[in-house]
């Protein structure tokens, strides 16, 4: 016990270092650009308490007094901030990672949430669960059918659903899933119109039928994702298996008289698990950080269309909040991995 506590505290202190790396890079890259934004967002605020405070406005006689005013409090803003020390300087970088770390990204430049907020936490917060929602879904069901599917073609090789599961993999793997998922929406929304063409709902969010719209609109990229991924995650467990079922205390509990399934699904499986976990955790992780082209193609109203738009507007304190996130969910899901990973195999522990 106490070695696998070793191991969990080894593998938090490593993706700590990560993020604190990542957020570093992300900062240092943006950093020149990012003094023009943060001098913005701070007039921005502070003319906004000037003007929502009534009695403060009426105590100025003349325009020229509200002006000077109002640039001395910017000046000293900036000035306990500490923006007028240089990006790179130690103060500004701790300042920026903390910030980042509480998730205080400042205000959009250009977007905002549906709900009409500029502040970047509100529009992620906002975004974040329905990419969630859909990729976990579909990497749940991707992940159950191809355990399914691989379990029956490793335990019949060269069978004709183990060709066919073979064939399709390569097939599946070999399109774009932007490519896959025009031909769905050009196929399904206008030459057999079950589905809409757009992802987005056309009900507004405050609409006690959102969530029901949502999941409508989520079905047909939901079928695509799992169109694309089951038949190589197949392929995949089908070959961790093939592997173990030669092993000898497979051949032992054969020898004995134990049914077949119990054999794949208690004790093959169970082996296999740990390499299983493994590639779910990472295809759940390299899911969500795929979601850019994915979400822009079918207009999904996720993260990845976020990062599209964010990009296309050159919107820094949205790109930088959306990297960190997604950074911190890959590693959240590679964590996760490593878990499972040192449980289901106790050697990966006293390394």
């Amino acid at each position: 016990m106490m070695g696998f506590k070793r191991y969990l505290a080894k593998r938090a202190i490593t993706m700590f270092g990560v993020l604190m790396a990542t957020l570093l890079v992300t900062v240092a890259l943006v950093g020149s650009n990012m003094d023009a934004i943060l001098n913005q967002s701070v007039a921005l605020d502070v003319r906004t308490q000037v003007t929502n405070n009534k009695q403060l406005l009426a105590s100025f006689k003349t325009p020229e007094e509200l002006d000077n005013y109002t640039q001395n409090q910017i000046k000293q803003r900036i000035l306990a901030l500490g923006l007028d020390q240089p990006w790179y300087s130690p103060p500004r970088l701790g300042l920026a990672m903390y910030k980042i770390l509480t998730l205080d990204f400042g205000h959009a430049k250009f977007l905002t949430s549906d709900t009409g907020s500029s502040d970047v936490k509100d529009i992620i917060l906002e975004k974040l669960p329905r990419t969630i929602l859909l990729f976990t879904t579909a990497t749940v069901i991707i992940s159950i059918l191809g355990i399914f599917i691989g379990a029956i073609a490793a335990n019949k090789v060269n069978s004709k659903i183990d060709k066919i599961t073979s064939a399709f993999a390569v097939i599946s793997s070999s399109f774009p899933v932007w490519w896959i998922g025009l031909l769905m929406i050009f196929l399904f929304a206008f030459i057999y119109p079950i589905f809409p063409a757009r992802a987005t709902p056309t009900v507004p969010v405050t609409d006690p039928g959102y969530l029901v719209s949502l999941l409508y609109h989520m079905a047909l990229p939901l079928i695509t994702l799992v169109l694309i991924g089951f038949g190589s995650w197949s392929y995949l467990v089908r070959n961790f298996l093939i592997g173990i079922l030669q092993e000898d205390f497979i051949m032992a509990k054969r020898a004995v008289g134990i049914d077949e399934k119990k054999i794949m699904y208690r004790h093959a499986l169970k082996n296999a698990a740990p390499p299983i976990v493994t590639v779910l955790a990472l295809g759940l992780s390299g899911s969500l950080g795929g979601a850019i082209i994915t979400e822009a193609v079918f207009d999904w109203p996720g993260m990845g269309r976020l990062y599209f738009e964010a990009i296309s507007v050159l919107d820094l304190p949205v790109i930088i909040g959306a990297t960190y996130v997604l950074t911190a969910f890959f590693l959240a899901s590679i964590f996760l991995a490593d878990i499972l990973y040192g449980y289901f195999d106790p050697r990966v522990r006293r390394q």
